[in-house]
């Protein structure tokens, strides 16, 4: 079955919609530039209620050793999603499961994920400027690709209405939503994360 991760969750009751639709992961961004930025603190008060078989995931763009441990310690997330220009050998420094995130740009773009030992690799939209977030597709084939080599979660621009033909298409491990599920950055549509969820599931089925 494909892992549906709902990322950006920034409060409690989109935490626990999104857990009673039926999210397997729910992602915690901690890169302070971001318009979906949560305190440590926030999100373990977040964490602390969430079903026992829901994973909270941090997200980290170009941060040290010493805060993303720091970071773990208080918010309880359980795996570290690593979002900026970290190196293979970072990604090892950690106990925790890791994945790292690739945005793909063209074909050479994906040269660097053999070089990876994580648990899975996010492939998200390259846009100039923007670290995740970008509301924008790429090549999907490009994806599918990738698939063959490396367990691949998919991210960038999906949606409710795209999202069955990208799973269609690439059969990643598992799919990354932020916007596409949102009514303004930050805060998610329940509807949205309701029809993305479902989408999923039936064209996994497929």
């Amino acid at each position: 079955m494909i892992k549906i991760k709902i990322c950006g969750i920034t409060n409690r009751d989109d935490a626990l919609e999104a857990s009673d639709l039926g999210a397997d992961a729910l992602g915690f961004n901690f890169y302070t530039a971001s318009p979906r930025f949560i305190s440590p603190e926030k999100a373990a008060e977040i964490i602390f209620q969430l079903p026992p078989f829901v994973v909270p995931v941090g997200i980290f763009v170009n941060e040290t050793e010493e805060r993303v441990r720091e970071i773990q310690a208080k918010s309880g997330i359980q795996v570290l999603q690593f979002h900026g220009d970290e190196s293979p050998e970072f990604c090892e420094r950690f106990e925790s499961r890791v994945i790292k995130a690739i945005r793909v740009k063209d074909l050479e773009s994906l040269h660097s994920i053999v070089h990876y030992k994580v648990t899975a690799m996010l492939l998200d939209s390259h846009v100039d400027g923007l670290q995740g977030g970008t509301g924008t597709t790429f090549d999907w084939d490009l994806a599918k690709n990738a698939a063959i080599l490396r367990r691949i979660i998919l991210a960038g621009g999906l949606t409710p209405e795209n999202v069955a033909a990208a799973v269609k298409k690439v059969k990643p491990y598992g799919v990354d939503v932020a916007g596409g599920v949102e009514k303004e950055k930050g805060l998610k549509e329940f509807t949205k994360m309701k029809k993305f969820i479902t989408e999923v599931r039936k064209a996994a089925k497929k």
